[in-house]
This record gives structure tokens, sequence and C-alpha cells, in this order.
């Protein structure tokens, strides 16, 4: 049996965050979900096979950024969506080593053709 690729979900807003679990769940993917920054933190530290992650960086703070250079460390390729898409937006999430950009407003379809993109599939 063929072990299930770790997609690792950071979104605020429950309902999405149960959405997106729900949507790549149904793509094969096994989900790990983080709701606020520790939650991350520790699933970055503990989850040692995840293959992508995808963070939401609307609600959390500032120190976001810390934490998605934490997943650069880990060697787990992420990207980011916003709510929005500008110019300075774009070069933040670069610096921090993401490996794209989506905007608030996004279909799934679009988000979950990335996802197998990036991910070989």
């Amino acid at each position: 049996m063929t072990e299930k690729e770790v997609i690792l979900t950071a979104v605020t807003d429950l309902s999405q965050l149960e959405f997106l679990k729900k949507q790549l769940g149904k793509e094969g993917y096994e989900v790990v979900t983080a709701a606020d920054l520790p939650q991350l933190m520790t699933a970055i530290e503990k989850e040692s096979k995840i293959s992508l992650a995808v963070v939401d960086v609307a609600a959390f703070d500032e120190s976001v950024w810390k934490q998605l250079e934490e997943l650069g460390k880990a060697g787990i390729p992420f990207f980011v969506i916003s709510p929005e898409r500008g110019p300075s937006v774009q070069k933040e999430i670069l610096k921090h080593g993401a490996s794209g950009l989506f905007s608030k407003g996004l279909r799934i379809k679009d988000l979950l053709e990335y996802v197998h993109t990036l991910l070989g599939k």
C-alpha cells in the first residue's frame, strides 16, 4: 500500500480549515491542520513526513513569517493564501521561501491543481 503524502494546512478560520482538509482528503492526501501559530510550530517540529504546507497568512500576526522560514529550514515547500496579491506581498512571501501565492477568492480546483503540480502528480 502506498503511503499518503502529508499536507499541512495552516488556517485560522475553522470552517475554511475543515473545507481544505475535506477537499485535500478527497484527493488522497493526509492532512495535518494548524489553526494557530503554536499548532503550526508543533506540526513543523513533530510531523516529519510533511510533503507540502498551505498557509493562509491573513489572520496570523507578523510572527507567521518566522514560522514560514522554519518550514523552509525543515525542507518543506509551502505556498501562501493572502487577501492581497500586490507586489509588496509577493516580495514578502518570496523572501520567506514560498513557492507561490494565491489570493482569497481562489477556486479550489486551481488550488488542487497547484498542489498536484508541486507534488508531481
